[in-house]
């Protein structure tokens, strides 16, 4: 696999010394970019043109989704491996549906996934063996009939939303993005009232059923 370059996001640097090690064991890999959230990746991606993203769900200040949403509409020559630790069907198929076309366990042998690289760089969707093979069947019959919430928020609103999420002050909000904090205090209520939950441990769950932060402590 030749002249591949590789943008790796993930918030935990053991992890990603992990992969970076694994990658080097197959050659004609170059990874380009090491990031720990989604804005350091989009900011390496623009910088380097890699052809591959492989990227966690669950990072702080902008998720794996959400990334992947954007590299998808901004730079779709751009592959998305996605990266997890959850097997379950709804991670899956909310990282497809974000527009990633490989589904990974961290704990991945460099045999898969080198395998999963020769698949998304070909044009084709490769699911880690652990995920049932009726994933991409449920998947392309909900992208048909299901409009989800998450589809109504733009993605400014998903972005805050994480953020309030992760527990930030609105204070700390505003600063990341460079915002009013009356701005953010508007966002909040607007996303409330569009989903309508009502308090913030509710936008927190909310986060957590949708994957835009980890359930995990």
């Amino acid at each position: 696999m030749p002249n591949i370059k590789v943008v790796l996001a993930d918030d935990h640097a053991v992890v990603r010394t992990g992969i970076c090690t694994m990658l080097a064991t197959l050659g004609g890999i170059e990874v380009v970019g090491q990031a720990s959230n989604g804005r350091e990746a989009i900011a390496l991606i623009e910088q380097h043109q890699p052809s591959l993203l492989m990227c966690d769900i669950s990072m702080s200040e902008m998720n794996g989704l959400e990334t992947t949403r954007h590299v998808v509409k901004e730079v779709p020559d751009v592959r998305v491996i996605m990266l997890s630790m959850h097997t379950s069907e709804e991670y899956v198929w909310q990282s497809l549906k974000a527009g990633a076309t490989g589904y990974l366990i961290k704990d991945t042998d460099p045999a898969e996934l080198a395998l999963a690289i020769k698949s998304v760089l070909a044009g084709k969707t490769y699911l880690t063996p652990n995920v049932s093979t009726q994933v991409v069947n449920t998947y392309m019959q909900r992208l048909e009939s299901e409009t989800t919430t998450t589809n109504l928020l733009t993605r400014r609103q998903r972005e805050i939303l994480q953020l309030i999420a992760e527990g930030k002050a609105l204070k700390e909000i505003a600063r990341l993005l460079n915002l009013s904090v009356k701005t953010i205090e508007t966002y909040r209520t607007m996303l409330m009232d569009r989903l309508d939950i009502h308090d913030t441990a509710g936008l927190v769950k909310y986060a957590m059923r949708t994957g835009m932060i980890s359930s995990e402590p």
